[in-house]
């Protein structure tokens, strides 16, 4: 699968993990939640892949400001994890469950912005780089 269709396939699942999460439907949530993660590691997985076909340094100062962001993004899933998990003991911890997906979710926008903007200012390596 290349990057593009595991980042379509990873804000499809993000949808419709949304969509059951507000509509209520826990086991249905639980699961694409467990989907939706697996497709962001392979989204993440090819992003590597990609990015190895350009000088990311070339880049300039995007790059590292994606690759924080991109960190951020992750360490950012914790916190919805661990609030959804303490949702299914504490129903009341739903709406900071909510504001903590909120915010993984603005964060993994602004990861793919960044990256795009990375990518389209880098440099492509002779050869293709892989």
């Amino acid at each position: 699968m290349d990057f593009f269709a595991a980042v379509l396939v990873a804000v499809v699942l993000l949808v419709a993990v949304v969509v059951t999460g507000r509509a209520g439907r826990r086991r249905a949530h639980l699961s694409l939640v467990a989907a939706a993660l697996a497709a962001l590691a392979v989204a993440v997985w090819r992003a590597e892949a990609l990015g190895s076909r350009y000088d990311l340094e070339s880049a300039g100062w995007i790059t590292p400001v994606h690759l924080a962001i991109a960190r951020a993004t992750l360490l950012s899933y914790l916190l919805p994890i661990a609030a959804g998990l303490l949702t299914l003991r504490f129903p009341r911890v739903r709406p900071v469950h909510g504001r903590f997906a909120a915010l993984a979710l603005l964060l993994t926008a602004l990861a793919a912005v960044t990256e795009a903007w990375m990518l389209g200012t880098a440099a492509r390596l002779p050869g293709g780089g892989d």
